[in-house]
This record gives C-alpha cells, sequence and structure tokens, in this order.
C-alpha cells in the first residue's frame, strides 16, 4: 500500500513537473491549452492547477485572446506567481560577494555586489546574509517566500560528508535548503543554462582573473568529481620545478597567468602597474610590454586548455573572467594552441568564445544549482 502511494506521488509530481514547465518556458497558458501542450486528461489537470493555485505557485489572469472573439465566456489564463517561490544566488568571491534573487518566473528581482578585501570566508558569508536582507528591502521582496540558495565558494569543496561553515551560517540565517559549489564551476554551468553555451551540451570554461578557474559540462551536466575538484585548471601544474603553491603543488597555471602573477612580469619588463583595469587599460592600448606578456600568459593558458579539449572532446570552450574582456588580444593565442595541440590531425571543430554573463555569472549559477529543472527554464531577466 505504502509503495503504491509512493508511486502515484511521483506521477502526480511528474504531472506537476510538466505543467510547470510548460509555464516557464511558454508563459501563460489557458487550461485547455495546456491540456494540448502537456498530453494531460482534464480531469489531472484540474486537479493539479488546483493544488498549484492552493499553494500559490500559479495565479489566473486576464481572460486569453486567441484570435477572433468566440461566443460565451472567453478562458483565463494561468501563470506562474512572480510573488512566490523565490530562489537566490550567491558568489562569495575572494575580493567581491553577489548576490541575485530571482522569483518563480525566473525573473532576477533584485541584485547587487559588495567588495570583500580581506575578508575570510566565514565574513563574506555574513556580509552576504546583510547584503541580501538590505538589497531586498530596498527593492520591496519580502523573504518570507524563500526556498531555496545557492552559493559560491572559493576552492575546492570539502570531502563529502563535511561542510563549509559558510553553508551552516547561510542555513541558520534563512532557514532553507543551501547548496554549494566552486564558484567558477557555477559561472560555468550559468553559460551553459544562459549563457555562449546555451547550444552546448560539452563543454570547458575557463574563467581567467586575479585567479584562474574552469568547470566542464558533459552531457549537459555540471562535473563537480569525486572530491569537488572537478575543473580547477588553475592548479595544473605547467612547471612541476615552478614555486610552491598555496594548493601544495609547484608551479600552477595560477601561479603564472593570475593578475597578480601579470603584473609582476610587467614590471619587470619596466612597465608598473597598479591593478586589474590599469592592466587592461594598458592591454587595450597596446603598450609592448604588456601585451607581449598577456599574449605569452594566453598561449600558456590555451596549452592547458588544450589538454582538456583532448580528454573531454567539447563541442565549446568559454573564456570568462577580467582578461577575456580583452577580445582576440587573449582568444586568438587560446584558439591557436588548441588547434595546434589537440589532436591535430582529427577533423573536429571546436568553438573558442568569451563568455556571455559576465561578473554576475557565479551568482547565476548558484540559483541554477538549485533549479530542479535546468533545461526547461528561460532565462533571468530583470524586472
Amino acid at each position: 500500500m505504502e509503495e503504491r502511494a509512493d508511486a502515484l506521488r511521483r506521477l502526480r509530481r511528474t504531472h506537476e513537473e510538466a505543467v510547470l514547465a510548460v509555464l516557464r518556458a511558454e508563459g501563460p497558458r489557458s487550461r485547455a491549452r495546456l491540456m494540448r501542450d502537456t498530453g494531460l486528461s482534464r480531469t489531472t489537470l484540474f486537479a493539479i492547477i488546483s493544488d498549484l493555485m492552493e499553494r500559490r505557485v500559479v495565479v489566473e489572469s486576464g481572460p486569453a485572446e486567441y484570435g477572433p472573439r468566440q461566443r460565451g465566456r472567453p478562458p483565463t489564463l494561468v501563470s506562474l506567481n512572480p510573488d512566490a517561490g523565490l530562489l537566490v544566488g550567491i558568489d562569495l568571491g575572494r575580493r567581491r560577494v553577489r548576490v541575485a534573487v530571482a522569483n518563480v518566473a525566473r525573473e532576477i528581482v533584485a541584485a547587487a555586489s559588495d567588495d570583500t578585501a580581506d575578508a575570510d570566508e566565514d565574513e563574506r558569508a555574513d556580509l552576504a546574509i546583510a547584503l541580501l536582507r538590505k538589497t531586498c528591502e530596498d527593492k520591496g521582496v519580502g523573504l518570507a517566500a524563500l526556498e531555496a540558495v545557492g552559493v559560491g565558494l572559493v576552492g575546492v569543496l570539502d570531502a563529502p560528508g563535511r561542510r563549509r561553515r559558510a553553508v551552516e551560517r547561510l542555513e541558520a540565517a534563512f532557514g532553507v535548503r543551501v547548496e554549494a559549489d566552486n564558484n567558477a564551476r557555477l559561472a560555468a554551468l550559468a553559460e551553459r543554462v544562459w549563457g555562449a553555451a546555451r547550444s552546448a551540451g560539452d563543454l570547458v570554461y575557463a574563467r581567467w582573473s586575479v585567479g584562474v578557474g574552469g568547470g566542464f559540462v558533459a552531457g549537459g551536466r555540471l562535473l563537480r568529481g569525486a572530491h569537488g575538484a572537478s575543473g580547477e585548471l588553475g592548479h595544473v601544474s605547467v612547471d612541476p620545478a615552478g614555486p610552491r603553491c598555496h594548493c601544495g603543488g609547484r608551479g600552477c597555471l595560477e601561479g603564472r597567468i593570475g593578475v597578480p602573477a601579470l603584473l609582476d612580469a610587467i614590471a619587470a619588463r619596466g612597465v608598473r602597474l597598479t591593478g586589474t583595469d590599469d592592466l587592461l587599460d594598458a592591454a587595450r592600448s597596446r603598450v609592448p610590454a604588456v601585451t607581449d606578456v598577456v599574449v605569452e600568459a594566453a598561449r600558456t593558458l590555451g596549452t592547458v586548455l588544450a589538454g582538456a579539449v583532448v580528454q573531454l572532446d567539447p563541442e565549446r570552450v568559454v573564456v570568462g573572467g577580467d582578461l577575456a574582456l580583452l577580445g582576440g588580444l587573449v582568444l586568438d593565442p587560446i584558439r591557436s594552441a588548441i588547434s595546434e595541440l589537440a589532436l591535430p590531425g582529427t577533423r573536429r571543430a571546436v568553438d573558442v568564445v568569451p563568455a556571455d554573463l559576465g561578473p554576475a555569472a557565479a551568482a547565476m549559477g548558484a540559483i541554477a544549482l538549485v533549479l530542479t529543472d535546468r533545461d526547461a527554464m528561460p532565462p533571468p531577466r530583470l524586472r
């Protein structure tokens, strides 16, 4: 008897998800249109709509207008309730924390960021909590409807069974489910769902900025790895005899091409720059010492990415982060390295493209992390 009840609940949940998927992808629909789109019977559909309305997941609106006006009362539309089912994405970056709030209609209804210089992870989590509450208050968004929080963290995730304190702080603050992943991996997920890799089921993502991170998607699913370390491109050794990295390895890519390393290499050539913005401005102005260092670093990144391309055979390589803003100056050497080193004898095309979503990618990916139906959702949009 209990097994039969479980089976019925699972079937009902499947039918409910079919209805919600149509409303997410297509917008408001009449009940008759939903019956055609989902293939559900009138009795089943009406029962599901009634239950969803009682839970305030969907609402009725307007009469529908389909062509010439028909006799009788026009049908009303069923749509997702934009004031229900809030989801929060948080990116606890090394130097900046970002928060984004999406409603059940996948609209971004609140977003903000703040500096986190010299703050540890616990302090960044506390800052994100305060920033989220203030931003929602300023925007008139109530958190009573909050369903889940996704959070992007720096570095390798803890082994299974262990939890980061940031997750526990967020759970204590909001009392909802909190899911975490590496923030560069979440940026990869966001690009897969809403960005430069929407049509690609298999991709390699690299984020090149102060640090270097990445993420891999295979068959449309984000790869986390057995120990939460998948996609850690910044800690691929490019010089086994090189300097010790904070990860414990030697000669890691991040220590070679991260922004601090680039600034040191440029200074050694007689040009002193003060930070990422200064570096980007000088590269755009084609200062020779700067462009030489940046192009060499892009070639090094391309060499590492070529190895990932050989192993994963992606349709697309997406490059994000601050350095990707330099366009062809960095993308062309990366393309060249992949073309020369990633099984050049095979006939296959691997697109190398810049990321679409910018600095908010990890926070958006954190929202995608807590969504249950990733392939059916339209992109978040500003309201």
